[in-house]
């Protein structure tokens, strides 16, 4: 099997993996994906036929028998060889992830990173098996009992368009580290970056079956968790299809981990630095193109120097350079795809008519070369209010509204009870006794202090809550208990 990862400007027709091989699809189904700078067409894909699905199913159960038997130290070495081996082509991941989805090549950089760190932290997933296993000599006269932790079986791994690699990441190698194997079916968006990180795991020797890839959507994903030996679900994407998913797995008895949508808050006090504010804001509302999950486009500032935030903010704003990400001078690409931008020039367009102003509108840019691409420029309105219905759904791009409370404690009431949402929340303050009220009193699974983005590292959970979360489990190093069930074994030898 090959093990080069290079970019291309196009990738013909993309394959699906399953047991081990790359084989054509037979779906007369085909989908066409592209260039978010140049709008050009960059690669097809087959939608996967039931019977495709149902046979990379079966090369997983297949697989799971023999990799669930695989000695821990075994399974350990592939881990650390993948690890090597996604850094050694780190760079050309990233410009695979950038050219696909249309982030900086700097965001790539970030997320492949981030991916490689979840690819180290299973492995210490693998070795912290053993700490969890435990054994009690003499429970009764002559009884010992043990507790072991068991693989389940074969996954569903379903990734989103926004972070196809990092939610790879979030789910794979743990399921991997524990003796699970995996069928993974990306988003539709952004295919080539889900077909290289699947053709980079499978280069460093995992038996074959271990992961497979099929191409389709939810009618794809519905079926493959309907199959007796799947045993649940990863799933990182929308509340609504996380919801579906969820419903399934309850009528089936399935566990899942179901990551949704967010309605993000960052809240400013009046003894922040406004000029590190208006730097963070641009991480925090417009990085990836407003397309993250812990980004944010609710700005709630607190105080009486907003007027100086606003034009501070403005300034930065417009400094973005817009264009190719791939240029190491732009600071914001274009969004994923033209359905997405679309999305975000209606959300603008009805958060007007509900009344907020616009300041600095960035729905028509001209991007000199790239006349075909998706791009939108920073958009920053304000007078939102909570009660907006615009304030209570994320408009996944890169847009800020700016609102105004009159004081923490009213910010708070909107974080927590102005949305049935819970991934993030973020307060910039030079005031401790702020921050720690706002860090016990937020709703959220994930709270920043000071920063733009609270992304956890590998080693903790993405702690969402409230819709933002569904399942039995978090992602990352929590996704143990979702690839893992107990055993107790209680024994008389006397």
């Amino acid at each position: 099997m090959s093990t080069e990862i290079k970019m291309k400007k196009h990738y013909g027709m993309l394959k699906l993996l399953i047991g081990g091989e790359w084989v054509e699809s037979k779906s007369t189904k085909i989908q066409k994906s592209y260039n978010p700078v140049t709008g050009e067409e960059i690669a097809e894909f087959p939608e996967a036929t039931k019977e495709e699905a149902r046979a990379a199913v079966e090369a997983a159960q297949k697989a799971f028998l023999v990799w669930k038997n695989v000695p821990l130290r075994e399974r350990a070495r592939l881990l650390f060889d993948l690890r090597g081996f996604l850094d050694a082509n780190e760079e050309e991941l990233s410009r695979i992830l950038s050219q696909d989805h249309g982030r900086t090549i700097g965001e790539a950089r970030g997320s492949i990173r981030r991916s490689i760190e979840n690819v180290e932290s299973a492995c210490s997933a693998a070795y912290r098996l053993v700490r969890d296993n435990e054994h009690l000599d003499s429970l009764a006269n002559g009884i010992d009992q043990t507790l072991v932790w068991e693989p389940l079986g074969p996954f569903l791994v379903v990734t989103p368009g926004n972070i196809p690699v990092h939610a790879w990441s979030s789910f794979v190698p743990y399921a991997l580290a524990t003796g699970c194997t995996v069928v993974v079916s990306p988003s539709r968006q952004d295919p080539v970056a889900a077909d290289a990180i699947a053709r980079a795991a499978t280069a460093v020797g995992f038996p074959p079956g271990c992961i497979n890839l099929v191409h389709g959507g939810r009618h794809i994903n519905k079926y493959i968790l309907d199959q007796p030996e799947i045993q649940g679900v990863g799933f990182i994407g929308s509340t609504p299809a996380g919801w579906d998913l969820y419903k399934q797995c309850g009528e089936l008895g399935k566990v899942s981990s179901l990551n949704g949508n967010g309605k993000n808050n960052v809240v400013i006090m009046d003894d922040a630095d406004m000029d590190q504010v208006a730097q963070w804001l641009l991480r925090s509302c417009f990085g990836m193109g407003g397309q993250r999950c812990l980004g944010s486009d609710n700005v709630i500032f607190v105080g009486e120097r907003y007027e100086e935030l606003k034009e501070k903010f403005v300034a930065a704003a417009k400094s973005l350079k817009l264009g190719d990400g791939l240029d190491e001078s732009t600071g914001l690409g274009p969004m994923c795809t033209q359905a997405g931008k679309d999305k975000v020039i209606d959300f603008i367009g009805r958060a007007l008519d509900e009344g907020c102003q616009m300041v600095l509108d960035g729905r028509n840019p001209v991007v000199e070369g790239c006349e075909n691409g998706y791009f939108l420029a920073p958009t920053i309105m304000e007078n939102g209010n909570p009660d907006m219905e615009t304030s209570k759904e994320e408009s996944f791009g890169p847009v800020a509204v700016l609102m105004r409370a009159k004081d923490l404690d009213e910010a708070l009431d909107w974080i927590n009870n102005k949305t049935n949402y819970g991934h993030s929340a973020c307060i910039f303050t030079a005031s401790g006794k702020a921050a720690r009220k706002f860090s016990k009193e937020a709703i959220v699974g994930n709270v920043g202090i000071n920063v733009a983005v609270p992304q956890p590292y590998a080693f903790f959970p993405l702690g969402s809550k409230r819709e933002s979360f569904l399942g039995s489990a978090k992602s990352r190093m929590a996704s143990l208990r979702l690839f893992l069930d107990e055993k107790t074994i209680t024994s008389r030898w006397v």
